[in-house]
């Protein structure tokens, strides 16, 4: 759909089916702020977040960084009165979190010891952090050969919170955060910290690697949780790339929940150009949160990749706060087995000329399966000659495999040019068809078909090893499943 002209809303939405106590507040003579926990409307508790909250509070000691516990004591009164998601609600009417709930829930509150950590190899020839279990271990971590002025590691690192005081004056109020945001903060150990000062451009990308190494057996209902933190601030004109990547260590079973946060603060002129790789346990629950705000004439890229977890659900906000922004999001999300990929994504555009486009596309290859799309994009009123396009598609390979999506474009500005699309299907049989004249068999013309689907997203990642690695884990995934498919019918 293409609008130019007024059109004071545009809403559309397909769905395709084939006990806390409270506790007296520090008292820190601080002016440092990095906390950003949303706006409270109910009035009620939740027992069992509270509970949940309690158990969080008591799993680690004060923090020495006078901003990271002000961070913990405003989610712990946050948490007061968020009750946990339920189907009922309208961001999860899609999303069931029951099986966390349901489960042993205990936060992970030490590293991990030596023994694991051999297990976990640090080949990055890249400026990198490695978080473990939401720790951040320096031993396995390489800030080494940065341009002068930029610094990458722990905010604890720091016990004067220089670091922190150099960061408060990029700090803003964020209110859009849900229950996962404020454990987040109340659970983060640590936050680790990428600041880039004006003018500097960062050659080669920062790897954030997040490893999962606790866990319970699959079916033994044990769910330990980490929280890590990470912030990300470019000064004016600076320019940097951020590589997430998140696994596990040992089995593929493991069951643990990885509940993350990622903030982004791109000053005018600015680019952050930024992969997310995610392919942790398939019986693990992945919840990440990614809050980005620019400034003018400021750039932000996003190419995601989603394979892992038994729930997987990005919350991607964004908000331009300058005229002339620019944002580029690509994500492809792939559902092998009784897997949730879900993003929710918010683009709140204020001021003229915002440019973005916003690719999603999904595979969902098994019949309990499922994807959810819920994508919004806001051009407000003074966001004249805005420029912004959505595209989502899926490819449901199963017969009740399931997608729903969710493009939600409001537009109030009079001036722009707007635009969005939703299109679900199975492999064409035109397709088929053309690979079989030419020779070559219905096996093999799936597989290339299939995944020269979410070759395009892939495509996209600016680093050439990430994405040589992830083609190669996306193609062994589907290769796996092509077997697994043709066996269960050559047994049949």
């Amino acid at each position: 759909m293409s609008a130019s002209v007024f059109a004071p809303q545009i809403h559309t939405s397909t769905t395709i089916t084939s006990r806390l106590k409270p506790k007296p507040k520090h008292r820190i003579k601080t002016s440092v702020s990095l906390i950003r926990t949303p706006v409270i409307q109910a009035s009620f508790s939740d027992p069992f977040v509270l509970q949940l909250a309690e158990t969080f509070e008591d799993s680690l000691s004060p923090s020495p960084s006078p901003s990271l516990q002000k961070l913990r004591d405003s989610s712990a009164e946050s948490l007061l009165s968020i009750p946990w998601p339920s189907r009922k609600d309208e961001p999860f009417r899609f999303t069931d979190t029951s099986f966390i709930k349901q489960s042993q829930i205990h936060p992970i509150s030490k590293p991990p010891s030596s023994y694991h950590l051999t297990n976990i190899s640090n080949d990055s020839h890249l400026p990198n952090i490695v978080i473990v279990d939401g720790f951040i271990l320096n031993s396995l971590s390489n800030s080494s050969n940065l341009p002068h002025g930029v610094y990458v590691g722990s905010l604890l690192n720091d016990p004067k919170d220089k670091i922190a005081q150099t960061l408060t004056k990029f700090s803003d109020d964020f209110q859009w955060g849900d229950l996962f945001w404020s454990i987040n903060g109340l659970g983060a150990p640590d936050v680790a910290v990428v600041y880039v000062p004006a003018g500097v451009r960062v050659e080669n990308p920062i790897h954030l690697s997040y490893v999962s190494v606790e866990g319970g057996e699959e079916g033994s209902n044990k769910l330990p949780v980490s929280n890590p933190r990470v912030l990300v601030v470019v000064e004016e004109g600076g320019e940097v790339g951020i590589i997430e990547e998140f696994t596990n260590v040992g089995s593929n079973d493991k069951c643990y929940w990885a509940n993350s946060v990622l903030e982004v603060m791109i000053e005018e002129g600015a680019k952050v150009r930024h992969s997310y790789i995610q392919s942790q346990s398939l019986n693990s629950a992945h919840i990440k949160w990614t809050s980005v705000q620019q400034k003018s004439t400021s750039t932000y890229e996003l190419v995601e990749v989603s394979t892992g977890g038994k729930l997987s659900r990005h919350n991607l906000h964004l908000q331009q706060l300058g005229p002339d922004t620019s944002t580029e999001l690509s994500t492809f999300h792939l559902s092998l087995g009784g897997q949730t990929q879900d993003l929710h994504s918010r683009l709140v555009l204020d001021h003229p000329r915002a440019y973005s486009r916003q690719l999603h596309k999904c595979i969902v290859a098994h019949s309990q399966g499922q994807a959810v799309f819920d994508g919004n994009v806001k051009v407000n009123r003074y966001a004249q000659q805005t420029d912004a396009g959505q595209l989502t598609r899926s490819l449901l390979l199963e017969p009740r495999a399931t997608v729903n999506v969710k493009p939600n474009l409001q537009i109030i500005a009079d001036d722009v040019k707007c635009s969005h699309g939703a299109a679900i299907s199975d492999l064409e049989e035109s397709q088929l068809f053309y690979f079989q004249a030419r020779g070559i068999d219905l096996e093999m013309a799936r597989k290339a078909l299939v995944f020269s689907f979410g070759a395009e997203v892939i495509e996209r990642c600016p680093y050439s090893f990430v994405r040589k690695q992830v083609e190669n884990h996306v193609k062994e995934l589907l290769s796996s499943t092509s077997q697994g498919s043709s066996n269960a019918a050559g047994s049949g």
